[in-house]
């Protein structure tokens, strides 16, 4: 499933969870992406760890260490990715410009596309850069790109980047990195706003969407919600991956 039938098929209540691929254990990302999807996930986020994550609070930032030390690289996640038996839910790639360039930034889309990702974050990725050489790359290998906007982030911008945008847009609930507390009744404020505009994405919320009440209090105002920080901190330590991500989206979904 990709993007476009995600929201095609369920306007509201859409359920992006982010893991870090690579943690808790190198070979974890397929067990999570298993149980993500058959325990309700719609769209799942998967981070591809670096050293140096700029929009990541704490918590991810620690899950990316884990990552990198169990060995996970790029390659390996599109390795891992190749042996998934079957896709209910959409996938997309989160990460840093770096390691992709590193990786080179077209192998990456080809190789990404090949083995059923839908869509790309690269929140490093700048609008100028984007329009005028990484765009159309992206497009010839029918991914998504989606950009992040925040409530300081103007009318005019925002238009412009639903424009760019596909699959959805990723409205950041705060300026702040993940996993910080939220006000919630500014966050209520800026999501009118943004549906104020009537853009042509689904709009999805991010950063501060931990539980089943901030879940479902985000969902008033939009298409859906990523819950990241919430999840991670759910995997720490556990031995039974599959066991503490069923438990989780049962907090989150019933």
């Amino acid at each position: 499933m990709n993007l476009q039938e995600v929201f095609k098929n369920k306007s509201n209540n859409v359920l992006n969870v982010y893991c870090t691929a690579g943690y808790p254990q190198l070979d974890s990302t397929l067990q999570i992406i298993n149980t993500l999807q058959n325990n309700g996930a719609d769209i799942i986020e998967l981070g591809m760890p670096y050293s140096d994550p700029l929009a990541d609070g704490p918590v991810i930032q620690a899950s990316s260490l884990v990552a990198l030390e169990n060995g996970m690289t790029i390659a390996t996640l599109l390795d891992q990715l190749k042996q998934l038996k079957s896709k209910k839910a959409a996938i997309i790639l989160m990460g840093y410009m770096n390691p992709v360039l590193q990786y080179g930034f077209e192998k990456f889309c080809a190789d990404a596309a090949a083995v059923g990702v839908d869509g790309l974050i690269l929140p490093d990725l700048p609008e100028y850069e984007y329009e005028t050489e990484y765009g159309a790359i992206i497009k010839k290998y029918g991914l998504d790109f989606i950009f992040l906007v925040t409530p300081e982030t103007s009318e005019e911008r925002v238009r412009k980047l639903d424009t760019l945008s596909g699959g959805f847009l990723y409205a950041v609930s705060s300026s702040s990195t993940t996993g910080n507390e939220k006000d919630f009744n500014a966050v209520e404020q800026y999501l009118k706003r943004l549906q104020s505009y009537n853009l042509k994405n689904p709009i999805m919320v991010g950063f501060g969407i931990k539980d089943k009440e901030t879940f479902s209090t985000a969902c008033k105002y939009a298409n859906g919600a990523i819950i990241g920080t919430a999840y991670i901190k759910a995997l720490e330590g556990v031995n039974d991956v599959e066991s503490a991500t069923e438990n989780f989206l049962d907090s989150i979904l019933k």
